[in-house]
């Protein structure tokens, strides 16, 4: 069995790291760099940072967050928000990031994913899918923008699309789940994890130690992502890994 991968989430919104519930009500939770070089610290096996708000206003801030989180830790880092072209890519990438995530793009432009895989590699390549049940599609349905626009695709099949195209990473965060602490969307990931064979974040509702290995044996997930529990020091990574090894699931 792959190690499996603990990962802190940080949302950063106007240069600050934010954190909200199913997507809104965002309040501030510190200083980005920072909180990357704790968790760096902390055991964290990589790192992702999402530009939320992404307008032209807030690239610059985010390739100088990018550049000076690339000088203060040694662990993989992800950056997605507002990424339109591979020359965005590019740009994050020579700053120091070691992937970038792409969402509403890749929808909007699914070539995206593909030229992408072409000029630096599936490895670089994380394609974000922000998901909710919808009772009339009986489905999980893609949203963009932020989690505001549907799309009318089902999570499962985009998620076979992306990867077909060149995605080297899925990172799937449950709307339903996001910011409740009630644990992660076990069919949702299960179902995606299933149906692909390049690896799957897990991504929201994580709130206790608990909740990851359950994500772990109910599905296949090779990652856990939170944010608020690692930022408001609700359970750190290190009581997480610990519960982890503790049942027989193999950590960094």
């Amino acid at each position: 069995m792959l190690t499996k991968r603990i990962i802190p989430c940080l949302d950063v919104f106007n240069g600050r790291v934010v954190k909200g519930v199913n997507f809104v009500n965002l309040k501030d939770a510190g200083d980005p760099v920072e909180l990357a070089a704790l968790y760096d610290r902390e055991g964290a096996d990589e790192l992702v940072f999402l530009d939320i708000t992404a307008t032209n206003e807030g690239r610059e801030t985010t390739i100088d967050m990018v550049k000076r989180t690339a000088s203060e830790v040694n662990i993989p880092f992800t950056v997605g928000g507002g990424i339109a072209s591979t020359d965005d890519m590019m740009r994050l990438l020579r700053a120091g990031a070691d992937k970038v995530g792409i969402n509403s793009a890749a929808i909007r432009n699914p070539s995206l994913i593909e030229e992408g895989a072409r000029k630096f590699g599936s490895q670089c390549i994380v394609v974000a899918i922000d998901a909710k049940y919808n009772e009339e599609m009986q489905d999980y349905e893609v949203f963009t923008h932020g989690g505001k626009k549907g799309t009318g695709l089902s999570a499962v099949k985009w998620a076979q699309e992306a990867e077909k195209l060149g995605a080297g990473e899925l990172l799937v965060t449950s709307m339903d789940a996001d910011g409740t602490k009630d644990g992660f969307d076990i069919t949702l990931t299960k179902a995606i994890a299933d149906a692909v064979n390049i690896p799957v974040i897990a991504s929201g509702g994580a709130g206790k130690v608990e909740d990851f290995h359950r994500v772990f044996t109910e599905s296949n997930a090779s990652a856990g992502l939170a944010a608020s529990i690692f930022h408001y020091k609700e359970i750190t990574i290190a009581e997480v890994k610990a519960d982890l090894q503790q049942k027989g699931i193999e950590v960094r």
